[in-house]
């Protein structure tokens, strides 16, 4: 049995998509990240970074795993499944997965923050991060044209990418053009996995005077 530590964010909707398409047997465990629950010292002990998700594998002496792409990574090595055995091909998986953690996570997360919660608004910063998520969207687009998905075959690499890519209206960043994109987007929709995933755990009502205190923390 696998706890997952969770809230209903991508990088959350990460884990719960993969378990759901592995058919491992998981445990929900939210976090309510207004109240803080991420930075108790009983979830520090797990993950002392005090973020989400993360993960604990009873089925392995109780092991603890932190940060989505780490996490994605152990639960395809654990299983053999969703990465590639071939070198190469594990490689290209690999590099992909790297490019949402690296790149599209996190230009999107700023640009949620200036777009939508950040007291001031800056324009210059909003342009800035909105500008750069469209460019990794159109290299996205750009390698698509020619692949079913990132890695050729389903992979870590599209269940990492697809949550952050499907909310691109909350940052602000247009898909229009990118037909290839939205193609890949459409599949993914439509795996089973994928929906249920991006369902746990439930939403919370978007509460921006919250999100405020949490970016200023």
């Amino acid at each position: 049995m696998i706890d997952l530590y969770t809230a209903a964010t991508p990088n959350g909707h990460k884990i719960s998509i993969a378990l759901e398409e592995l058919g491992l047997p998981y445990r929900l465990i939210p976090l309510n990240l207004s109240a803080l629950d991420q930075k108790r010292p009983e979830y520090l002990a797990i993950n002392p970074n005090g973020r989400i998700p993360a993960i604990v594998d009873h089925d392995n002496d109780d092991f603890a795993v932190f940060e989505s792409g780490a996490i994605l990574i152990y639960l395809a090595e654990k299983t053999g499944k969703l990465l590639p055995t071939d070198p190469k091909k594990r490689s290209q998986a690999l590099q992909w997965l790297m490019f949402q953690m690296g790149g599209v996570g996190p230009m999107m997360g700023q640009a949620n923050v200036f777009y939508r919660y950040f007291p001031e608004k800056i324009p210059a910063a909003i342009e800035r991060y909105q500008h750069e998520g469209r460019r990794l969207f159109e290299v996205l687009n750009g390698h698509l044209a020619t692949h079913e998905f990132l890695a050729d075959e389903y992979s870590i690499a599209d269940i990492a990418t697809w949550p952050w890519v499907r909310i691109h209206d909350w940052s602000g960043i247009p898909i229009d053009g990118l037909d290839h994109l939205q193609a890949w987007m459409a599949r993914m929709a439509a795996r089973p996995a994928c929906q249920k995933g991006i369902l746990l755990p439930p939403s919370a009502p978007r509460d921006t005077s919250e999100v405020n205190k949490m970016v200023m923390r």
